[in-house]
């Protein structure tokens, strides 16, 4: 029977705290143990019902080592429909691991997710998908560490189509969940499938069969499951971005192969006196792309992975 407790997260400079809560199945005397988080994104659904629906259909006397789960992380951005940030301070909780204790909100929930439920693990597994304004195409992403090789065999278990090896040097990207324990020397991975703020049955599943696949890698769960073909592996992200705010049209759709120099969009001014052209730096494929036409100054368009 699974442990349900609640994690303490105190508000910083007098602001109101909260609970998170989260489960703990299984023995970790019995084999490895294995962090799982969804809901660290707040609108990113289909991984929240992905990892609700994989406990919803666990029997627990057949793990061979624990589960510590977090199934819902960012609460209030949940509630509040907030993409992207946690409301209680505005920042990208997925830009705060490992987190400060004394630092903002987000910095302290951070800090508790990841010593509380992070840190105890061998293995991490962090849920996540498209916000409401990002279309997607279905990766998993592995940090460059001292634990890469188990982190990419598990980033090929989960079973999608791309995997993409974060360079922390080149990376547009820090402070994520799976980089911080990467560095912690847990080996870890952040699977993303859907988006649109939307719940489709078939990214809830590759979410669900995904979290299933690599248990049954490490030996925590049984199962076989149908071959699925390797991932293309992509080296490095290139992420384009506006310079200046205006309407965003995109010419690419994500998992097109696009050409260095090709103008994957344009971004007009409101009344479209001005446009300026969107170029792929590099040959590569849109992995996410902002679905929405309104775009702040140096606002994010599009993730390109290259290999």
């Amino acid at each position: 029977m699974a442990q349900v407790l609640n994690i303490r997260v105190d508000g910083a400079d007098g602001l109101v705290g909260t609970d998170v809560p989260f489960h703990i199945y299984g023995d970790p005397d019995r084999g490895p143990t294995v962090s799982l988080m969804a809901g660290v994104h707040g609108c990113e659904y289909t991984s929240m019902l992905g990892l609700r629906r994989f406990l919803a259909g666990l029997d627990e006397t057949a793990l061979r080592g624990s589960l510590r789960v977090v199934p819902m992380a960012n609460i209030s951005a949940f509630h509040a429909r907030a993409a992207f940030v946690v409301p209680n301070d505005g920042l990208n909780l997925n830009r705060c691991f490992p987190g400060d204790p004394n630092g903002s909100f987000s910095e302290r929930l951070a800090h508790a997710l990841f010593e509380t439920v992070i840190r105890h693990a061998d293995y991490h597994i962090d849920l996540h998908a498209g916000d409401q304004v990002e279309d997607l195409e279905p990766f998993t992403i592995y940090d460059a560490s001292n634990v890469e090789e188990q982190s990419r065999a598990m980033a090929f278990a989960y079973g999608l189509g791309y995997v993409v090896r974060d360079s922390h040097s080149a990376s547009p990207i820090a402070g994520t969940s799976s980089a911080a324990a990467a560095a912690a020397g847990i080996a870890s991975i952040t699977a993303e499938v859907g988006g649109r703020g939307l719940v489709d049955e078939i990214s809830v599943r590759l979410h669900e069969e995904g979290i299933k696949r690599v248990l049954s890698m490490l030996g925590v769960l049984p199962g076989t499951f149908p071959p699925v073909p390797d991932p293309v592996e992509l080296d490095h992200w290139v992420w384009l971005r506006s310079t200046d705010a205006g309407w965003w049209t995109s010419h690419v759709s994500v998992g097109d192969q696009v050409l260095a120099g090709t103008v994957v969009g344009t971004v007009s001014a409101l009344d479209g006196s001005a446009v300026e052209e969107i170029i792929a730096p590099e040959s590569g494929v849109p992995l996410f792309l902002t679905t929405s036409p309104a775009v702040a100054k140096d606002g994010l368009l599009l993730g390109l992975g290259v290999q």
